[in-house]
């Protein structure tokens, strides 16, 4: 079981290298399209699909908002279309693949293909949503102080970060230099990796966003990797939070996942206690059951499931918007570390009190039973 069947068909920007189909491309006349420049794929087996090439075949329909967004480089174009587009979008390729793809000489092996970062991103928003995770980290940041704030249990906290620092998997991502202490100044010490689930938002829209209309909002889901320096990050969050050591690199699969094929993943929430205010409210809550994976250097560190996090996708995105803030096509949140309650399910370095050196190498995983999350990779190089 590959993970990347036909119940999956992530969306995708690659640039295909040499010995694939450009005599194919030129033949179907959007050779000018694809030359050096990446192109929207999705993904079967060990195998990239061009989506500019089946539509050039005529197996997605004839929609000219379709076939012009499948030409662009991001998927922003096709995000802006919005939920009927992705369905029907989706749908096409569900009847036409496998056997549409090697009619027209669409597949390309994914050892030919460099992965880009797939989505044009304005804006990028991390929450907060593991209640273990924050329990360990007042333990650690806070000693002596209530582990949880009184607001956390009453909405999603979160933290505004920067759009133009997420990087592709397979990115090397160089250690950060910052303020590590009253006149101290160089190469972080103690450089991490946070476990994530991110969450791509689509079409743009003026809110407040609904909780019982965020499904709506959110055209697919990656794993993403929050790298952190902490203690950059300890001796500048307060009093307004992360910063620096932040915004340095922020890992994202180079594969999205269609929220619609983790339908099957879909299951009831962790109670919450106090009630949310109504806002958060939804008539039919859900969280999804992925089951995730931390790897250093081939060494599996921490199996955590993202089920257990605290606030849902729609609270975290309903929250978002409620004060009237406009959504982007493009725009990312992320849950916050998926720390869960069972042994082995740390999803950061330091809960565990050990942090990264030069040359290892991260790698992030999930799995949501016939459905695989594009992993995130990222190695560790030294300060410059």
């Amino acid at each position: 079981m590959s993970g990347f069947g036909v119940e999956h068909l992530p969306y995708g920007a690659i640039l295909p290298l040499g010995g694939w189909t450009a005599a194919d491309a030129a033949a179907a006349g959007v050779a000018e399209h694809l030359a050096g420049r990446p192109v929207l794929s999705t993904r079967l087996g060990a195998d990239a699909v061009l989506l500019p090439l089946l539509a050039a075949g005529g197996l997605l329909g004839d929609d000219p908002d379709l076939q012009a967004a499948l030409l662009a480089t991001t998927l922003n174009p096709l995000i802006e279309l919005g939920p009927p587009a992705w369905r029907e979008l989706r749908t096409r390729l569900q009847e036409v693949l496998p056997e549409g793809a090697d009619r027209v000489r669409a597949r390309v092996p994914l050892g030919r293909c460099a992965h880009v970062l797939p989505v044009r991103v304005p804006d990028y928003a991390d929450f907060f949503a593991s209640v273990e995770h924050v329990e360990n980290f007042g333990r650690i940041f806070r000693p002596g102080q209530p582990a949880v704030r009184e607001s956390w249990y009453h909405l999603p906290v979160a933290y505004h970060g920067r759009g133009s620092t997420l990087i592709a998997s397979n990115t090397p991502v160089r250690r950060p230099r910052g303020m590590l202490g009253p006149g101290r100044f160089g190469p972080t010490e103690a450089l991490d990796v946070e476990c994530e689930v991110a969450f791509v938002c689509g079409p743009g829209a003026a809110g407040p966003i609904a909780v019982d209309d965020a499904g709506a909002h959110i055209f697919g889901v990656a794993l993403l990797n929050d790298w952190s320096a902490r203690d950059i990050q300890r001796f500048e969050t307060v009093p307004l939070g992360p910063f620096l050591g932040k915004s340095f690199a922020t890992g994202l699969s180079a594969w999205i996942t269609p929220l619609a094929a983790l339908a099957d993943a879909r299951v009831p929430p962790r109670p919450q206690d106090p009630q949310p205010a109504e806002y958060l409210r939804a008539s039919a809550p859900w969280a999804l059951d992925l089951a995730l994976e931390i790897e250093v250097d081939g060494e599996v560190v921490a199996r955590p499931n993202a089920s257990t996090l605290y606030w849902t996708p729609a609270q975290m995105l309903a929250h978002m918007t409620v004060n009237g803030a406009t959504l982007s096509t493009g725009d990312v949140f992320a849950t916050g570390t998926v720390s869960a309650p069972e042994p082995g399910s740390l999803a950061e370095l330091w809960e565990g009190e050990r942090w990264l050196a030069d040359g290892e190498e991260v790698v992030l995983r999930g799995r949501a039973g016939p459905v695989e999350l594009g992993e995130v990779r990222g190695q560790v190089v030294a300060a410059g």
